[in-house]
């Protein structure tokens, strides 16, 4: 598993400053004037935003705002009837789910699609499908390359069971385990990939305060250490406050705010839709 060094900042803030967040790099991905409707109903409504590379970019909204829609449709769950999404450099009207999986863009989803019967190293294992060069008649038979390719893609998936600390549960069937522990497996799951860009859709949905806190912990980690870029949907307004560089908010399909945290929190549009009233 590759890990880069945190390009961080290095000079010392003023000792009034506020602590300074990750240095980003260049725009990764680019959503612009992205409309979505089913039948008559409009999802999305001609939406753009950026995200730079090594931040955490989080959509926030509320239910029915149209994150996981936006999510949808930057994975090619959902085809927009108007706009381009552009992958480092690569400008497309419509994205194929393989396609976006191939060019290197991962995705959890709300409701988790784990194979509960089988253990947390062989759901791990299925991330790395794209991965796999040899045919499936050599994998079924377990000979010569492909045994020794097999043993590399495990060799790796052990690295990432020991990263997200379930090794105790590595042979375990996922249906076994506490949800939040399948949580985790299901980021791991997407981590196999070696994702570029990773994509949350409300990663702490259900989880009690301190798998919260684990969570976090690994997403940072994620950002830092492998230097994968984040994209994440989550209710918890804490949360996206503490972590997240900056902050798109949506309300029924439209973009009503984008900026810091900071920025966002002070919005009044934002505060009124979502945020709750200001007195």
């Amino acid at each position: 598993m590759k890990i880069v060094d945190d390009p961080g900042v290095t000079t010392a803030p003023a000792p009034d400053a506020p602590e300074p967040r990750r240095k980003f790099g260049e725009v990764i991905l680019d959503v612009q004037n992205i409309s979505l409707a089913f039948g008559g109903v409009k999802a999305l409504s001609d939406i753009s935003f950026n995200v730079r590379e090594h931040e955490v970019r989080a959509i926030i909204g509320p239910n029915g705002a149209g994150k996981s829609s936006m999510l949808n449709c930057i994975n090619g769950v959902y085809q927009p009837q108007q706009g381009t999404i552009t992958f480092r450099g690569k400008t497309f009207a419509h994205m194929k789910s393989r396609q976006v999986a191939e060019m290197g863009i991962a995705r959890t989803f709300q409701n988790l699609a784990l194979f509960k019967g089988m253990s947390v190293l062989d759901n791990i294992m299925t991330g790395r499908n794209l991965r796999i060069r040899s045919n499936i008649f050599l994998q079924a038979l377990r000979i010569g390359p492909a045994e020794r390719e097999e043993m590399r893609h495990r060799a790796y998936v052990e690295q990432i069971i020991d990263f997200l600390e379930i090794q105790a549960y590595r042979k375990t069937p996922v249906g076994q385990l506490p949800y939040g522990l399948q949580k985790r497996v299901d980021l791991g799951r997407a981590l196999a990939m070696e994702p570029q860009v990773l994509l949350l859709d409300e990663p702490m949905a259900g989880m009690n305060m301190e798998e919260k806190q684990d969570m976090c912990r690994f997403i940072l980690d994620v950002n830092d250490e492998f230097g994968t870029t984040v994209v994440l949907i989550e209710h918890d307004m804490g949360v996206v406050m503490d972590i997240s560089d900056r902050v798109v908010v949506l309300d029924y399909g439209r973009k009503i705010g984008d900026g810091s945290p900071e920025e966002v929190r002070a919005n009044p549009e934002v505060i009124k839709a979502y945020l709750g009233t200001s007195h």
